[in-house]
């Protein structure tokens, strides 16, 4: 028997990468899970996003493995898009007990060449995303007295850096809003908590785009050619951390029934320079 036999969980951008892991490890504890994600292209992002087929064959890897798992397109930047995401749970399951508000793009650039189109697809996307399922999310897990949201921020989202301040303002957003989320339902049996990754290996950081912003002294810059600029980011000297890592912390808050309003690095001892 798992933790969330019976539950039902939604987890965006789940076609690939952080949101896949946590997708993967929600249905191995039992939970009927609704893979939720764009599926399709936004035009301020550099690196190609997520397809159809990458949510089918997450939700394949998770059926092929036992567990219970269907995908939804769902566009986060978009009300209705995101009311009907939820209105389908309601109407299939009739609950809803978890919600992983992973869906987030990443793009770089200097504060003053950021345009209002970039700002908006970040701020729609990362923050605004995140609000707008947690707003459908609350009511049906409030009728059933149970939940637990999670959402993704970043290590941007705890001190600046350097070409994302547009990425870095959204993450930051991200964690005053699920602050006030767990006070505002703190008697109704829902948490609210926050994981802050560091850098983690998936497509939104092992692009061509990424590596040149990290090696603009190269025309092509490869992976190799990154890999040790990332890891003299963290003070452990590593370059990043698989997407299963950041899954366990995720998985700690779903299994806590007390822990509410908090923030969880996993930042390769990142967070040790900061207050």
């Amino acid at each position: 028997m798992g933790m969330l036999d019976g539950r039902v969980a939604v987890v965006t951008g789940a076609a690939r990468g952080q949101g896949r892991a946590h997708a993967v490890a929600l249905a191995a504890e039992g939970a009927t899970v609704v893979l939720a994600d764009i599926v399709d292209q936004i035009a301020t992002v550099p690196y190609p996003l997520s397809t159809r087929a990458d949510l089918d064959e997450a939700v394949a890897e998770i059926c092929a493995a036992g567990g219970s798992a269907i995908a939804v397109e769902t566009d986060v930047r978009s009300s209705e898009s995101v009311r009907e995401l939820f209105d389908q749970v309601d109407a299939r399951f009739g609950r809803l007990d978890v919600l992983v508000a992973n869906a987030g793009i990443c793009a770089f650039s200097e504060v003053d060449a950021i345009s209002d189109e970039m700002w908006s697809d970040m701020i729609e996307t990362n923050l605004a995303g995140g609000f707008r399922c947690i707003r459908a999310a609350v009511p049906l897990m409030k009728r059933g007295g149970f939940g637990r949201i999670v959402a993704i921020s970043s290590g941007a989202g705890r001190g600046g850096m350097r070409n994302l301040g547009h990425y870095s303002a959204s993450k930051w957003g991200l964690i005053g809003l699920v602050k006030t989320v767990a006070l505002e339902v703190a008697t109704a049996g829902i948490t609210a908590n926050v994981v802050c990754p560091t850098t983690v290996a998936t497509p939104m950081v092992l692009n061509e785009s990424t590596f040149r912003i990290f090696c603009p002294e190269l025309e092509h810059p490869t992976l190799e050619d990154a890999l040790p600029r990332f890891a003299g980011l963290s003070p452990m000297r590593v370059p990043w951390v698989e997407p299963e890592e950041v899954t366990r912390a995720v998985m700690y808050f779903v299994g806590a029934a007390h822990t509410s309003g908090a923030v969880l690095e996993v930042d390769l001892g990142s967070s040790a320079n900061r207050t």
